[in-house]
């Protein structure tokens, strides 16, 4: 049973953790490749790419939400994400992701194991930023949405739909604060009817990292299993 439980737990870390990703990348890497389908949707994406790209890095709290009213399944998780370049680390579920430029260090304090695994480019199921920038740069027709009073903050949505009729996304809704030209959040619904949301709760850029920010420390983990993959 408590197999059964960990595979299922492992397997919503996930898919929650690759829509993090999707999101903290496009925060990263913007949309400067996208083909312009709509010039005010491009101009405002090409504004937050500029601001984005000012910063040495970013620092970001955030409200993960899933929600579908049919299999009646509503779940909230909070979690956060420091991004520099390539690098990153993100705390999300009780779980630590950490990219160094070279290998994903996946640190589970419940099981008391870190997995170590090299970004192989080849695989369609690795997280790279990357392939996230590809993933946004084609498949995808964007235009301006709607605008939202959030709390005095106007967010102008910018709508993704993907091209192919595989895809079992049936949209992506993008909230750019207008002002600050930073993103909002991101609301993605399925086919199937299930909506997940990314929220941004705090946005932090420039701040002072210190130089073992991005790398693993053995150490720290003296009685965990370290479990290499490659």
């Amino acid at each position: 049973m408590k197999v059964k439980i960990q595979e299922i737990n492992n397997n919503s870390i996930t898919n929650m953790t690759k829509k993090c990703f999707q999101f903290a990348v496009v925060l990263l890497l913007s949309f400067t490749s996208i083909q312009a389908q709509d010039k005010k949707a491009k101009d405002l994406l090409n504004e937050v790419t500029s601001k984005i790209k000012s910063y040495d890095n970013i620092v970001i709290d955030f409200k993960y939400s899933l929600n579908n009213a049919k299999e009646n399944i509503n779940q909230d998780s909070k979690g956060n994400v420091t991004m520099k370049g390539n690098q990153y680390v993100l705390n999300f579920m009780g779980v630590t992701k950490i990219f160094d430029g070279q290998k994903t260090y996946t640190i589970v304090p419940e099981d008391e194991e870190v997995t170590i695994s090299k970004v192989n480019e080849k695989d369609d199921n690795a997280i790279t930023p990357s392939k996230m920038l590809t993933f946004f740069n084609s498949g995808y027709k964007y235009t301006m949405d709607i605008v939202q009073n959030v709390k005095g903050r106007k967010i102008q949505y910018i709508k993704l739909v993907p091209t192919s009729g595989k895809d079992q996304r049936k949209e992506i809704l993008l909230g750019v604060d207008v002002q600050t030209k930073h993103i909002y959040n991101l609301i993605e619904t399925g086919k199937n009817g299930t909506k997940t949301t990314l929220t941004v709760n705090s946005f932090k850029t420039n701040q002072p990292l210190s130089k073992n920010q991005f790398t693993f420390v053995a150490s720290k983990y003296p009685k965990y299993y370290i479990n290499k993959l490659d």
